[in-house]
C-alpha cells in the first residue's frame, strides 16, 4: 500500500453549511475546494439546517473527537398546525391541530418558551442519526419501523421569542435558542406545539454557534479555497480550550520525537490544573496536546506537520 502524502493544509474552519445538503455533502465539497482527501466534521446538521459546521482538514481532523461545543445556539421558525414523521417540513403529517388565537399572543408565546427553560428528558425524533443495535434510526424508520427511543437528559439554556407571523392558515414563531450538546431542536418544537395545545414541526433552522464559534466566522462553500482556508483558520487552541505554552527549539525536538518534558512552565489561557491537557505550540502552530504526568508533560497526540492558526 502507497504511503499516505503528507497533507499541505492542516486547520480547523467553520464553514456555514446552505439548505438543502447533507453533512457529508459538505465534506466532500471542502475536500474538492482545498485539494485534500483528510476532511471530516464536528457536529452533524440536518438537510433541511443551515450554518455553523466544524470542518477539520489533514492534521486537523484528529482534533474533531476532541471538540466538546458543549453549547449550541439556534435560530428556528417553529410552523403550528401540524406534526410530521420527522419533525420538520420534509417529513409527512402525522397529526393535525387547530389553531387557537393564544398561538397569535406574545405573552402566551413566551410563557410557553419559558417553561422550557432548564434540565429536561428529551426524546429525539425517530428520524435521527442515533445507532440501535448498530443501525441509524434514520434508517430504520424509513424502513417502516415503528421506532421508539429512550428520553435523554438535555438543557435549554434559554429560549426567546423573535417574532410571530401569520402565513395563511399557518402560525409561525420565529425564537432564538442556546441548549446544550445533543439537544434536538426538531423535538423541541414538537415538545412546545403540544404545550401550546396545537401541533408543531420546524420548518426552518439555522445553527447561530457552535461552543464559542459563530455564524460571523463561518466561510461560505462556494468562498472556499487553500488561500481563504489558511485565512480563516480557527484558533485549535481556543476552540479545544486548553492551556497553551510555547515550546522552545530543543523542546520541540523532544516532542516531535513524542519524548516528555517539564511541566514547570508558563501557561496562557486556561490553567493547566484540572484541564484535560495542554496545547503546546510553535511557531503559530500547534505541535502536541499533552496530558500532565507529575512534574512531565506527556505526549498524547503530536503533529508532524503542525495545524495552522494559533493566535500567539
Amino acid at each position: 500500500m502507497a504511503k499516505r502524502k503528507p497533507s499541505e493544509l492542516n486547520l480547523l474552519l467553520a464553514v456555514d453549511k446552505p439548505v438543502g445538503i447533507t453533512s457529508h455533502d459538505v465534506v466532500s465539497k471542502v475536500r474538492r475546494a482545498v485539494g485534500e482527501r483528510r476532511v471530516g466534521h464536528a457536529g452533524t446538521l440536518d438537510p433541511l439546517a443551515s450554518g455553523v459546521m466544524i470542518v477539520g482538514v489533514g492534521q486537523a481532523t484528529r482534533l474533531l473527537g476532541r471538540i466538546t461545543l458543549d453549547r449550541k445556539g439556534y435560530l428556528a421558525r417553529i410552523a403550528f398546525g401540524s406534526e410530521t414523521t420527522t419533525d420538520d417540513a420534509e417529513g409527512e403529517v402525522t397529526r393535525t391541530a387547530a389553531l387557537s388565537e393564544n398561538l397569535l399572543s406574545p405573552m402566551f408565546a413566551r410563557q410557553v418558551l419559558a417553561d422550557y427553560v432548564g434540565e429536561q428528558e428529551q426524546v429525539p425524533p425517530a428520524f435521527s442519526a442515533i445507532s440501535i443495535d448498530g443501525v441509524r434510526s434514520y434508517k430504520r424508520a424509513r424502513a417502516g419501523e415503528d421506532i421508539e427511543l429512550p428520553a435523554r437528559t438535555i438543557e435549554v439554556y434559554s429560549a426567546e421569542l423573535v417574532a410571530i407571523d401569520q402565513i395563511g392558515e399557518t402560525v409561525v414563531w420565529t425564537c432564538v435558542f442556546e441548549v446544550s450538546k445533543g439537544t434536538y431542536i426538531r423535538a423541541l418544537a414538537r415538545d412546545i406545539g403540544r404545550a401550546a395545545g396545537s401541533a408543531a414541526h420546524i420548518c426552518d433552522l439555522r445553527r447561530t454557534s457552535s461552543g464559542s464559534i459563530t455564524s460571523g466566522m463561518c466561510l461560505r462553500i462556494e468562498d472556499i479555497n487553500p488561500q481563504a482556508a489558511r485565512e480563516h483558520a480557527l484558533d485549535p487552541v481556543s476552540v479545544l480550550g486548553l492551556p497553551a505554552s510555547e515550546l522552545t527549539e530543543k523542546e520541540l525536538t523532544f516532542v516531535m520525537n513524542g519524548r516528555a518534558i517539564a511541566r514547570d512552565r508558563e501557561y496562557r489561557g486556561t490553567e493547566a490544573s484540572g484541564a484535560p491537557g495542554v496545547a503546546l505550540v510553535h511557531a503559530g502552530q500547534l505541535r502536541a496536546i499533552a496530558g500532565c504526568e507529575g512534574t512531565a508533560l506527556a505526549m498524547e497526540l503530536v503533529f508532524p506537520q503542525g495545524i495552522e492558526g494559533v493566535a500567539l
